[in-house]
């Protein structure tokens, strides 16, 4: 199959093109080769390639950002993603987008959402990849929406590695404690996407890791197996830290149609954090 990588010098780009290359004929394309948001730029990297497939993994992802900026991560997240929906509808190739729990309002703790729930955003992050998931279900069975959460991995910029870090700096940390999620490593969301482009079937996925736990769960988590005494990581609510995206309180991925399409179970997140951290050490990285 040819397969098209948008954002392939992010963490889960990378991740994409490196499992899916061996097997498949690839091509990752990131800014420097072109323009998402420009039509006729977004339309020259899908002719000069002509893929089967295109796996979408480009976005804007600052959260904080988007609230000052609907418009940028409008572009990104939605705009770009219907030029691309556009190519494939005359090409006869198919979508993956990648989405996020955040179409989500967010559940009491312990709730959690299902693929068919209705999209709710909460923040203009969340409303961005919500149109842009629209724009893909148009496609009918041609398009595929793959949702995840808390996403973790080979990149400099996620919250294991700054926690890490925090760690190296601070005697203590304070994190928040009363939202709850999925953390996932992009390895094994990789895998995932792996088996949607050869399995072919459209619709909405949820893919993350197995398992929930709070923002200071994980941190701890980090600690622990990064050798740090996980008392240091002290609990706290969100007011302590204001941020000008509203956060939903829990936004579990509940995930049903994966499984009923034969996909493997994906591994716990603290089985995922225990191979991130191997294999920082095996580069023998360090804080700071």
């Amino acid at each position: 199959m040819r397969i098209l990588v948008t954002g392939s010098e992010g963490m889960l780009g990378g991740a994409v093109v490196s499992r899916l290359g061996a097997a498949h004929e690839v091509r990752g394309v990131d800014r420097r080769d072109g323009d998402l948001t420009r039509e006729k730029e977004a339309r020259a990297l899908c002719d000069g390639f002509d893929p089967e497939r295109i796996i979408h993994c480009a976005a804007w992802t600052d959260v904080d950002a988007a609230e000052a900026d609907f418009e940028g991560a409008r572009a990104v997240n939605a705009t770009a993603t219907g030029f691309l929906a556009d190519w494939c509808r005359g090409s006869g190739a198919a979508l993956t987008y990648l989405s996020t729990d955040y179409v989500f309002r967010g559940a009491p703790r312990g709730g959690g959402y299902d693929e068919e729930d209705e999209r709710d955003p909460i923040n203009a992050y969340g409303r961005s990849k919500a149109e842009g998931e629209e724009l893909v279900a148009a496609l009918g069975d041609a398009g595929q929406i793959v949702r995840t959460s808390w996403l973790f991995g080979d990149g400099p910029v996620h919250f294991p590695r700054t926690i890490l870090r925090l760690l190296s700096e601070r005697e203590s940390l304070s994190v928040v404690d009363d939202q709850e999620g999925c953390p996932t490593y992009a390895e094994d969301l990789a895998e995932v996407l792996a088996f949607l482009a050869e399995a072919g079937r459209g619709g909405i996925y949820h893919a993350t890791n197995a398992g929930t736990c709070t923002w200071f769960d994980l941190a701890r988590e980090v600690a622990r197996r990064g050798g740090h005494d996980p008392e240091r990581i002290r609990p706290c609510g969100s007011e302590a830290y204001p941020r000008p995206a509203v956060r939903p309180e829990c936004s579990v991925l509940r995930s049903r149609r994966l499984e009923e399409l034969g996909c493997a179970p994906r591994p716990d997140w603290r089985d995922a954090l225990d191979r991130y951290l191997k294999l920082l050490d095996s580069r023998s990285v360090r804080f700071p």
